[in-house]
């Protein structure tokens, strides 16, 4: 893609799901046809997909990838697009019309799975995308589509915001301030008692405040962090498991990888060996 293009479109029919593991400073919106089986790799979610999969990625460094799986389609329809879109402050895509691909945005840095009906909603217009001779007719088929996409609030965050290394700029400053805390102290053992005084309030009425305003309680924000820590030593060093387990706060072999299954779907040592094999950055 050149300095001065706005996107690039790679619309492919392929007897194989073989999208390695890359990652690029481009927003990615990937859509798989007749997929069901094939393996999505979005940063430290490893998922099967259906027939029909749509994913946005808007983070630079985010690893993805799709690999064939268990799927048995022979023609698998694959719709690529790449593109530059700044979405801070201060450009048109923060002023009021544009405000909820903005946020649909700042979601899909974790990477963003949109169901069946926001799938749907697009499908015509994805199809005919890369048939679009004019620039710039085709620039608002894609605004088009972000903008249908950014009104499903049920799209699914793939990532752990701890594994992508998101913030959220809309926390209160007692929830900021604690889980800058859990990022940096997530090997040692930490007590509500200690959060609490960060915050500034009360133990228990600060778990209600942190429960309010994140969706989850401490102990999930802190098991949370503390695997998003081990999946990227699984991925990046050659550790032993164990080793990775107490470096990342947990006090038992047994309790890590029953924690590790229950949110990843497999044991640590399943979850490296898969990642192994789509590991070929692009």
């Amino acid at each position: 893609m050149g300095e001065h293009d706005l996107m690039y479109v790679a619309d492919r029919h392929k007897v194989c799901c073989d999208f390695p593991l890359h990652k690029h400073d481009l927003y990615e919106l990937n859509f798989v046809e007749h997929g069901a089986g094939c393996e999505r790799f979005v940063g430290d979610s490893v998922e099967q997909i259906g027939e029909y999969e749509l994913v946005l990625i808007t983070s630079p460094n985010l690893e993805h990838a799709w690999t064939q799986g268990s799927c048995t389609s022979t023609d698998i329809h694959e719709i690529t697009i790449q593109f530059a879109l700044n979405y801070g402050e201060g450009t048109f895509l923060s002023t009021n019309p544009f405000r909820s691909i903005q946020q649909m945005f700042q979601r899909a840095q974790r990477g963003l799975c949109f169901p069946m009906e926001a799938i749907m909603r697009v499908y015509p217009r994805l199809h005919r995308l890369s048939s679009i001779p004019n620039g710039f007719d085709a620039a608002m088929e894609m605004m088009y589509i972000l903008h249908e996409l950014s009104l499903f609030d049920n799209a699914r965050e793939l990532s752990s915001s701890s594994f992508a290394q998101v913030k959220t700029s809309s926390e209160s400053r007692r929830v900021a301030r604690v889980k800058e805390y859990v990022s940096a102290h997530y090997m040692e053992d930490i007590r509500l008692e200690q959060l609490s005084e960060l915050a500034h309030m009360a133990p228990t009425a600060f778990s209600r405040y942190f429960k309010l305003r994140t969706g989850k309680t401490l102990s999930e924000y802190i098991v949370d962090v503390r695997l998003g820590a081990a999946v990227r030593k699984l991925i990046d060093t050659d550790e032993p498991v164990s080793s990775i387990c107490f470096q990342c706060g947990f006090n038992t072999l047994s309790n890590f990888n029953r924690l590790f299954r229950s949110r990843k779907g497999s044991s640590p040592t399943e979850f490296r060996e898969k990642y192994a094999k789509t590991k070929v950055i692009v």
